[in-house]
């Protein structure tokens, strides 16, 4: 901690911040007027704000410190980097060492499919070039007229102008003159909202039937591309019906449309495989990724080109005219090197599927018998808890009563993360996580949900 760090306080912080710092998703005015929560250091799977508080960070940061924090082998792999060769780029036909071998590893450990990878800065950029990519190879193949991309609504894809327009997040839409054209949105496999009175497999396969009905609308020879999300994290931790994942590929199959797997928050082991496509049987043509491929210790992301596309791409010759400047970053790709392989060394992901993810899913199912809790569904080492009015019937509580933040604030208060979306209370904790932590975090988790329950019963919304 430097000699700022250690004589501003709290309020010193907070005042500058207000000042100057613009945060992501945020009302700007209502934060300067509450103060921003300063973190100032971490180790494991826990966090330090600026008034000495220990929080229990059961959202792995923003999905993506999968090894936890502190690790000393991410922070030398960077020093060494940095005195090597800080920086050179990926344009005019040069390449670096890192992002070298870091592709060759990626193409280890992700499907025998994928052998190629494009390098961006973050998962936003990565679907960006997913839409330039899939489009590009449509062209090649002399089919430009093919360039609609089907996504889902509450999907999330990112937050730039065409990851945003990907993802089906109505708040994100109503800014910005979202979506960009080309980019068209089915019905997503919610069952809880969408599918009651089916069981959960049947509503798979009808949820899935919504894509062939979308590229029926649109006209199959117009459709490029299907993109999802294995799980749907930020809308929520959507775990869909086994069905549907194998009936959207058999669709993609008959169509012939490229199918695009969004692992930006499933990859690297959240899901108990390295990748959720694994999990859930789909076989994508790309793939993209980021958060976890460094642990989120230094911004990295990509774009996974299976053989179908690469082909294509580099058979048919041609420039594409596309690019970062931190592409293949080599910093960065040095801290993903280190990353990936401390999760092979330390076994995160056999851990997550057979130890781990289970416990989480015995540990969330005993949570059925709160009196709010109205479903509960988990996904390796992810998980969600629906607050309901009612239990029997599903009934939801009014939404403007924002019963999920009123249990979001008994979380911090309570020294955890966990965040809300809607009223859906969801997690993502650190991939290192122990049996005893997940203990330890249901203790916090069931401490929060009374207090809200009580807040309910007192002020007359049950």
């Amino acid at each position: 901690m430097n000699q700022t760090t250690r004589t501003r306080s709290t309020q010193e912080w907070q005042r500058a911040d207000a000042a100057h710092f613009l945060h992501p998703f945020t009302d700007f005015q209502s934060l300067a007027r509450k103060g921003s929560r300063i973190i100032t250091r971490a180790e494991g799977i826990y966090l330090h704000d600026s008034e000495g508080h220990k929080i229990l960070d059961a959202m792995s940061g923003l999905w993506c410190v999968n090894v936890g924090y502190g690790r000393q082998e991410l922070v030398e792999a960077a020093t060494r980097q940095l005195r090597e060769l800080p920086f050179y780029n990926a344009f005019f036909q040069t390449a670096t060492p890192p992002a070298i071998e870091l592709a060759e590893l990626l193409a280890e450990v992700t499907p025998p499919q994928f052998k190629h990878v494009f390098f961006s800065g973050s998962g936003s950029e990565g679907n960006d070039t997913v839409v330039r990519m899939v489009r590009r190879y449509w062209d090649l193949l002399g089919q430009p007229q093919r360039h609609v991309i089907i996504s889902r609504k509450n999907a999330y894809h990112g937050s730039t102008m065409a990851g945003a327009s990907l993802g089906g997040m109505g708040g994100m839409h109503a800014q910005g003159g979202l979506p960009i054209p080309g980019i068209v949105h089915m019905e997503q496999p919610y069952w809880h909202e969408l599918g009651r009175g089916l069981s959960r497999d049947d509503f798979g396969r009808v949820a899935a039937g919504w894509l062939e009905a979308k590229i029926l609308e649109v006209g199959a020879d117009q459709v490029a591309a299907f993109i999802g999300e294995p799980v749907q994290g930020a809308g929520g931790v959507i775990v869909p019906p086994d069905t549907y994942w194998p009936e959207i590929q058999r669709i993609c199959d008959k169509y012939g449309i490229l199918l695009v797997s969004d692992e930006v928050i499933c990859g690297f082991g959240r899901t108990g495989q390295w990748f959720g496509c694994e999990r859930f049987g789909t076989r994508p043509d790309l793939m993209t990724f980021a958060k976890g491929v460094t642990s989120g210790y230094i911004p990295l992301g990509g774009v996974m080109v299976g053989d179908r596309v690469a082909n294509v791409l580099i058979e048919r010759g041609g420039e594409f005219n596309h690019g970062y400047t931190y592409s293949g970053h080599p910093v960065a790709c040095a801290v993903a090197l280190a990353n990936i392989r401390l999760i092979q060394r330390e076994g995160l992901v056999e851990r997550v599927r057979d130890d781990t993810g289970p416990y989480l899913a015995e540990c969330f199912d005993a949570l059925r018998d709160h009196p709010l809790v109205g479903e509960v569904q988990t996904c390796g080492l992810m998980g969600a808890l629906l607050l309901v009015k009612d239990k029997a019937s599903g009934a939801p509580f009014p939404e403007a009563l924002e019963l999920g933040m009123v249990c979001r604030s008994h979380c911090f208060g309570n020294g955890l993360v966990m965040r809300a979306v809607g009223d859906r209370m969801i997690i993502a904790p650190p991939l290192v996580m122990t049996r005893a932590q997940i203990d330890e975090m249901l203790v916090l988790i069931r401490r929060a949900l009374d207090r809200t329950l009580a807040d309910a019963q007192r002020n007359g919304w049950l």
